[in-house]
């Protein structure tokens, strides 16, 4: 046994090894003759051994003045206000006349648990010699006191049960649900197995109401958004506006991504129901291509932007719009191409919405399912992207106001009007920036939910934004000298 309190001396060691300690551990302790507790700086451990009938057990941990805790193990479950924490385990699971040893543990790994948000760095896990049980009818129950530093935060995070997975050295939700109000300072977590628990301090998740309505929103506005589109670059067509003007080219090809992610994201949710799942990875797929063509189309556009505003001068580059279409619509085909490669299985059926959280509705729709993948291909991208039209976005608004002050018109009218058409300008560049987009990089991934809706109803509306400018822009010109500069761009 003194093998196994030495364990977690090293708060340095990777998760990994934790993980591979744990499983070792519960090897030794698991199968022990007789009851024992084991306890210092790091483990608190018991090993109980049950006679006769089994009728459920309570373990309870609790503060001791010269030890770091003090573990006790009764038969008949009762609430204590003053326990660290308290496990209380259904008679279900150890069949009659069986006496195989039930080990209760508490892990102290604070350093290696920082980064998931562990509240205080602390795991419980509770384990039977020999046997591996799942799918309970009666609920495991973990009553957990949240430690002061995480009170302190639970207006903008709420804890949540998990399970320590061995294979993946994460922590997942399966099997677990979570009971707490804001007012109480501690959480009962219910599982249908036995393994590893923790409580994790996260962002809020979205109710099943409010992930309705924003699928809604985002249904709705991108009906409107791939309305608008087609009618506008099948007008731009058809009268030819766009023939020799190099930046309305660059703002079909815009608007063309736009609608090819507008016309696969509106039928995903249909394509999940569908059996074979080809349908389903087909859309994914070109959902995930149609979402980096746009994401790149902005980019294009903030440094077409550029080189009209602040390289107005010596800007001719040999073929250059055969180059940004390459960029525009080759880039995106490189990366998913080599997603396809390196794993396939990535594309397919994504839940959005699961039964509960006030809600028995489930929402599926085709997409990525791999977290990885899209941090790396999609929000990694963006954050580049964003990061440059950003300063794109600054620069103009910096010229349009040197502009104003340099040659302002006389007239509080005029002024009036000059604001307005600047604004609108303003609000037209950024949805061709993709700036809306970035609302969740400038909070910090912690968007409230008003901010969500926002996010929602921006996005959505983007291509139709974008219609909206074109039309009033070819219709009403600003001046001749506005016009000129959209030709004096870089062609060959």
């Amino acid at each position: 046994m003194n093998g196994t309190r030495e364990f977690l001396k090293d708060k340095t060691r990777p998760l990994d090894d934790i993980v591979s300690s744990i499983e070792s551990m519960e090897v030794i302790l698991q199968c022990a003759d007789s009851d024992e507790s084991l306890i210092n700086e790091n483990l608190a451990a018991h090993i109980y051994k049950p006679g006769g009938k089994f009728k459920g057990l309570s373990f309870k941990a609790k503060k001791k003045e010269n030890a770091p805790v003090d573990i006790t193990a009764g038969s008949t479950p009762e609430d204590d206000t003053d326990s660290l924490v308290q496990l209380d385990l259904p008679p279900e699971v150890l069949e009659e006349g069986e006496e195989s040893s039930i080990v209760f543990c508490m892990i102290d790994a604070v350093e290696q648990f920082k980064t998931q948000n562990v509240s205080g760095g602390r795991i419980y896990g509770v384990s039977i010699c020999n046997k591996s049980i799942s799918g309970l009818n009666q609920q495991l129950n973990i009553t957990i006191s949240l430690p002061n530093a995480d009170i302190t935060v639970r207006e903008n995070k709420e804890p949540s049960c998990r399970f320590l997975d061995y294979t993946s050295s994460d922590f997942k939700t399966d099997g677990c649900s979570t009971q707490w109000n804001k007012t109480e300072e501690k959480v009962i977590c219910s599982c249908n197995h036995l393994t590893y628990f923790a409580i994790l301090m996260v962002s809020p998740d979205i109710s099943g109401a409010d992930a309705v309505n924003l699928s809604y929103i985002s249904l709705i506005g991108s009906s409107i958004s791939l309305t608008f589109l087609l009618l506008t670059v099948l007008m731009l067509i058809i009268h030819r506006q766009a023939s020799s003007d190099v930046s309305m080219k660059i703002h079909i090809n815009l608007a063309s991504a736009l609608i090819l992610l507008n016309v696969h994201f509106l039928p995903s949710s249909w394509a999940a129901s569908l059996a074979p799942s080809g349908g389903c990875v087909y859309v994914a797929v070109m959902l995930h291509y149609s979402l980096l063509a746009t994401f790149s189309w902005t980019a294009i556009e903030g440094f077409h932007l550029y080189l009209l505003l602040v390289r107005v001068f010596n800007t001719y580059v040999r073929r250059y719009l055969l180059k940004l279409g390459l960029l525009g619509w080759g880039v995106p085909a490189v990366v998913v191409s080599l997603v396809l490669i390196i794993d396939k299985s990535v594309y397919g059926l994504v839940t959005v919405i699961t039964p509960g959280n006030n809600t028995d509705t489930t929402l599926q729709m085709c997409y990525i399912s791999s977290d990885v993948v899209k941090l790396v291909t999609t929000a990694g991208g963006f954050a580049l992207v964003f990061v440059c039209n950003l300063g794109v976005l600054a620069s103009t608004v910096r010229l349009m106001l040197q502009l104003r002050a340099s040659g302002a018109p006389s007239g509080e009218r005029r002024r009036r009007g000059a604001v307005c058409r600047d604004a609108c300008s303003v609000m037209a560049i950024c949805c061709m920036l993709g700036v809306t987009w970035g609302l969740v990089l400038l909070s910090f991934n912690q968007l409230t939910l008003p901010g969500i809706y926002l996010f929602c109803i921006l996005n959505s509306l983007q291509g139709f934004f974008i219609s909206i400018w074109f039309c009033v822009s070819r219709l009403y010109p600003h001046s001749k000298n506005e016009n000129s500069t959209e030709t004096h761009s870089s062609r060959g």
